[in-house]
């Protein structure tokens, strides 16, 4: 049985977000199966697929090294990534059966564009601890389904060093639950993209995310109508990697559109339980 490691929403290998998709199972391995590799591999996220009668459809889930996740962009653009390019799967458009619903992935000119549901945050205030845990104080702070603390600008973001034992007892009105947090600014003048962010998930066991797709169904709302743009450009300053984003508001809808490169295929010595 194989799996792969493939780096998304990154410009080039050992860039962006790595995630591990397994080859696509015939029926669900237990839950305790897929925790259990997850945390073998301590990747962000593994993501799992369960083949259907439809080629252009499957099952999709995604497991952090201590839980399953209930959306993931990351993992699904990789997901989409090795059906593409490593299996040769030959549609036009995937649909993912997923705990957030079903989530679409096609092709473009330029890598894959994935149609997720929007996160439009609503503003509150500071919550108890959190600049203290940030080190930093927070100009905003939002809630969606993780907290995101809008910093005074890019080097702010950049410089941030957070207490994250304290960040994972902190949730304020985020619907996630605690531990989740964005940390993001408008990106200075000189940038090719338009905002830079961070995520803190010591609550979902990720210390820091490299390049979160979940974050900006939250992001792409806010910063639209706080720029009054359709579409915008992120980037996402995990240091050392640092992950890109292209994204447009749809409505309900967010477009999340971003590259993959398969770095790694292994193969799996035990079979799913």
């Amino acid at each position: 049985m194989r799996q792969w490691t493939i780096d998304a929403f990154a410009s080039g290998p050992f860039k962006g977000n790595p995630a591990c998709v397994v080859e696509p199972l015939q029926a669900w391995a237990s839950d305790a199966w897929m925790q259990t590799l997850a945390a073998e591999n301590n990747q962000a996220e593994t993501a799992y697929l369960l083949k259907t009668e439809d080629p252009a459809r499957f099952g999709l889930r995604w497991f952090t090294p201590a839980l399953e996740a209930p959306l993931c962009g990351h993992a699904t653009l990789a997901a989409a990534h090795m059906l593409f390019e490593e299996l040769g799967v030959d549609v036009p458009l995937l649909t993912f059966d997923t705990l957030s619903g079903p989530l679409t992935v096609k092709r473009t000119a330029t890598g894959l564009e994935m149609d997720f549901p929007a996160d439009p945050p609503r503003r509150t205030d500071v919550p108890e601890g959190l600049a203290e845990a940030l080190s930093a104080q927070p100009v905003e702070v939002w809630a969606g389904a993780y907290l995101v603390a809008v910093m005074a600008d890019e080097s702010a973001v950049r410089g941030l060093k957070p207490d994250l034992a304290a960040l994972s007892k902190i949730g304020g009105e985020a619907h996630g639950g605690p531990g989740q947090t964005v940390v993001v600014a408008l990106a200075d003048a000189d940038r090719p993209y338009a905002v830079v962010s961070r995520f803190f998930a010591p609550g979902f066991g990720i210390p820091e995310d490299p390049t979160t797709g979940s974050a900006h169904c939250i992001l792409m709302p806010l910063y639209g109508d706080k720029l009054g743009q359709g579409v915008l450009k992120f980037h996402q300053a995990y240091p050392g990697r640092g992950g890109d984003l292209e994204c447009e508001s749809r409505g309900a809808r967010v477009l999340l559109r971003g590259r993959g490169f398969t770095v790694l295929e292994s193969r799996l010595r035990v079979e799913p339980a």
